[in-house]
């Protein structure tokens, strides 16, 4: 990629926009142009991210997003669900490049739309144009790409864990049981009676234990992984951390897969070269299994299992900073593949410890 790329973020004032705003200020080959943000329109940019105090000169714009586009090379979409959908059709008329953060784009089945988000999508012409933004299973889509659709966070997490599994035919049970933790920042930055400090402090509060709309990207990826049907009965929980997500899935299979060597095998080839897989299964220390805490800050995905002969069970842990890897730090990855740079640029701090 010659020269540098405008970049603009629409709904700039959130978490996911925060983190945006943060990595991007390390790109050497980015410039950041606009933040959008209404409600904090004329605002410098570090009263709302106060840690990008000295790092960001910019004040957050109001003006309408198809104008702040239309001086950009690139745009995140970094708004609600059924808001994206409504701006991304003008966004693309102006032949610019999209990384969408919402779920607006994210499936390719116009009728999942309607079970997951109870909505009828608007546009489903436009679905196919979107290449799921996971590194991991879509690099080669994402070359060059003109539109990305940014993955669930959640989702993200599993996804990762388990389609090596699925790609190699280690998983024979077609029912995957997924259950993740995950941290306040999740809830995005709008206060509501659950986020409240009294209310969300010292919790571990089952909020979505059926029916959790990140199913339906689970399913998505894993059948395009593998090329096989699974079910995903996932179950959400609100606990007591700020950032990251840990992923729990129970996968059954048969007696001759409950083989460490092949399913070390299954998740080698799979993730051999990617930069940030690490493999966690230590049995010494503390953090013998992947942790969220030990990622926080950080585009990695720490993946690892636990066999259970008992009941011929894979258990396979993955944990990620649910703004970094779930979010914003998957989306300059993606980004950084459309338009040519090494996908790892502004993306290589290693996480904090301890937090």
């Amino acid at each position: 990629m010659n020269g540098t790329t405008k970049v603009s973020i629409i709904g700039a004032s959130g978490y996911v926009g925060g983190e945006l705003l943060r990595i991007l200020s390390r790109h050497p080959g980015v410039e950041i142009v606009a933040a959008h943000s209404r409600q904090h329109a004329g605002e410098y940019v570090h009263r709302v991210h106060p840690n990008l105090k000295g790092v960001i000169d910019l004040q957050f714009t109001g003006e309408d997003p198809v104008k702040v586009a239309s001086n950009s090379d690139l745009v995140f979409l970094s708004v609600p669900h059924g808001t994206s959908v409504k701006i991304t059709p003008k966004l693309m008329e102006l032949g610019i490049r999209l990384v969408d953060m919402s779920a607006d784009f994210r499936l390719k089945d116009p009728s999942a739309y309607e079970v997951w988000y109870h909505y009828r999508h608007p546009y489903p012409d436009l679905l196919d144009k979107f290449v799921y933004g996971l590194p991991e299973l879509h690099r080669d889509e994402l070359r060059g790409a003109r539109y990305a659709s940014a993955p669930g966070c959640n989702a993200a997490a599993a996804i990762l864990g388990l389609a090596p599994l699925a790609r190699h035919g280690l998983v024979t049970n077609g029912t995957i049981v997924v259950d993740v933790k995950v941290g306040s920042s999740g809830a995005g930055g709008k206060p509501s009676p659950a986020t409240h400090f009294s209310e969300r402090y010292g919790v571990v509060r089952p909020y979505s234990p059926a029916g959790h709309r990140h199913v339906a990207e689970i399913e998505q990826e894993l059948r395009v992984a593998s090329g096989h049907s699974y079910t995903i009965a996932m179950s959400a929980h609100a606990v007591n951390i700020v950032r990251g997500i840990l992923s729990t899935s129970h996968t059954f299979t048969d007696s001759d897969n409950m083989d460490q060597a092949k399913i070390w095998r299954a998740y080698r080839e799979t993730y051999r070269e990617e930069p940030f897989i690490r493999f966690v299964r230590d049995k010494k220390g503390i953090f013998r299994y992947p942790d969220p805490k030990i990622v926080v800050g950080s585009n990695f995905a720490d993946i690892g299992f636990e066999l259970d002969p008992h009941t011929n069970r894979i258990v396979v842990l993955s944990a990620i900073d649910n703004l970094m890897k779930g979010a914003a730090g998957s989306a300059v990855q993606a980004m950084n593949l459309m338009l040519g740079f090494d996908e790892r640029t502004a993306l290589d701090a290693p996480p904090l410890h301890p937090v």
